[in-house]
């Protein structure tokens, strides 16, 4: 009877403490699913196009966001916090401060259950030119909870290409020595050489433009020449029997982009009598853009020149 008495009283007692123990951890647990009903509202996504970029060219980062929310939302500034910023540390895990006058982001009204998806060049935002590697982390301010949503953390890495030709010319009608380099050059990556042209003045440090002129054929060298006005000519070829052409202003913009297929004849550039560049030979396959158009896309090469020290 002793024994069956106090196997009651520790049964009681174990029954006594499992009921304090989940007392305890209950309001945890409630807490913890309110935390994951909160972190779920806005999910927000981070992508690269590449690891390896060139120093100086754009740096597009993709964001997706999407509204979990269970209602339309819109992200908006507030109390001077922007909607929309970047955490970026470099090689040694130093914190890298954005630039000032960097532009704010539009608000963005998300429907429910909405994706939606944004790229921002980080060139001309934070300096991230200088050779090493970036940790890039998205976050999303929800102002309507006071709250930060954050991707997953994305890594990249800067370097710069091997160059291959350099010219140094005035620019007409400007200040006395103002001057414009013209520089290509060309980077190896995994399955293919890409060809880069780099405007800047190196007198002041300020780089204009740095993007790619697409793919090139390592063994043959492009051909540069600069017309009366002081603009770059290049044709290079691009593929087997492919030639790509291009004609870059002093500023960096892309004025004109085309492409030629060979033929019996090859393409080439050549002088006419009054100063200006042409392509002679090979057969034209896409028409050249007008003069002022925007370049092609902004992952591949810039929209407008951007000033960087």
């Amino acid at each position: 009877m002793t024994r069956l008495l106090r196997g009651c009283v520790a049964c009681v007692r174990t029954r006594r403490r499992h009921t304090d123990n989940l007392r305890r951890v209950l309001p945890w647990f409630c807490i913890f699913l309110c935390a994951a009903g909160a972190e779920a509202q806005v999910q927000v996504d981070l992508k690269f196009s590449r690891l390896q970029y060139i120093a100086y060219e754009p740096v597009v980062a993709t964001v997706a966001i999407t509204n979990l929310a269970g209602r339309d939302i819109e992200l908006h500034d507030a109390e001077g916090q922007s909607w929309l910023g970047f955490e970026i540390t470099g090689s040694e895990e130093q914190p890298i401060a954005p630039l000032s006058g960097a532009n704010r982001e539009r608000p963005l009204k998300i429907q429910a259950g909405q994706r939606v998806t944004r790229q921002i060049d980080l060139t001309p935002l934070y300096p991230v030119n200088e050779f090493g590697a970036y940790h890039v982390r998205t976050n999303i301010y929800f102002a309507d909870l006071g709250k930060f949503f954050y991707s997953g953390t994305r890594v990249f890495e800067v370097t710069d290409a091997r160059p291959i030709w350099q010219q140094t010319v005035g620019v007409p009608g400007g200040a006395g020595g103002d001057v414009r380099t013209y520089s290509l050059m060309t980077n190896r990556f995994p399955d293919h050489t890409s060809l880069y042209v780099r405007v800047q003045d190196k007198d002041t440090g300020v780089v204009y433009a740095t993007y790619s002129l697409g793919r090139t054929i390592s063994f043959e060298q492009p051909q540069a020449e600069i017309d009366r006005a002081n603009q770059l000519h290049v044709l290079h070829c691009a593929a087997p029997r492919a030639w790509s052409y291009a004609r870059i202003g002093l500023d960096g913009q892309l004025l004109t982009h085309s492409s030629f297929m060979e033929t019996k004849t090859r393409p080439r550039l050549v002088h006419s009598g009054n100063g200006e560049i042409a392509v002679q030979g090979g057969i034209a396959d896409a028409p050249a853009q007008s003069s002022g158009s925007k370049a092609p896309k902004l992952s591949a090469r810039p929209g407008a020149p951007a000033n960087n020290r």
